[in-house]
């Protein structure tokens, strides 16, 4: 199963971003959505699990949940937008993955057994970091995470 992993759009759509995520069965969007068209849009390319961020104070996106566990492929992936506000052992609630955004820095690595995965930033540029979102493909007992760098003007 193929997952698209975005964060941090602050209301920007970019039409790379559906570029990248076509032929994604998911999206995850780990906060600071910005404004709730960015998720219509995302919806149109494959359904949506969001988050809010710290930008989200208004509106749709206010009411979206801090933090989520989905299950993909008999995989808990535990999501959250700012890992400072980590409060509980991934390891042991048995999660495969964390997903997170708010740094804007694109990363990931694993931490006894659990891969850490943020996927940047694809909304308006912050300092110069490239606009990226992430992928993750979901097969059996792996998690392959990978980052896309969007050429964006």
């Amino acid at each position: 199963m193929k997952i698209g992993v975005v964060s941090d759009t602050h209301g920007l759509f970019r039409s790379q971003v559906a570029e990248a995520l076509a032929g994604v069965e998911h999206i995850v969007h780990l906060g600071d959505v910005g404004k709730p068209a960015v998720l219509d849009k995302l919806a149109k390319i494959a359904p949506v699990t969001a988050i809010r961020g710290n930008v989200d104070r208004t509106g749709r996106c206010a009411e979206l949940p801090e933090t989520e566990v989905v299950l993909f492929e008999g995989r808990y992936l535990y999501l959250l937008h700012d890992l400072s506000t980590l409060h509980l052992d991934p390891a042991a609630a048995k999660f495969a993955a964390v997903l997170f955004g708010h740094s804007h820095v694109p990363n990931y690595y694993r931490r006894k057994g659990v891969l850490y995965f943020n996927p940047g930033s694809c909304g308006p540029r912050r300092f110069e970091l490239q606009v990226t979102v992430g992928l993750l493909d979901v097969s059996g007992d792996d998690l392959k995470p990978r980052i896309l760098y969007l050429r964006c003007d």
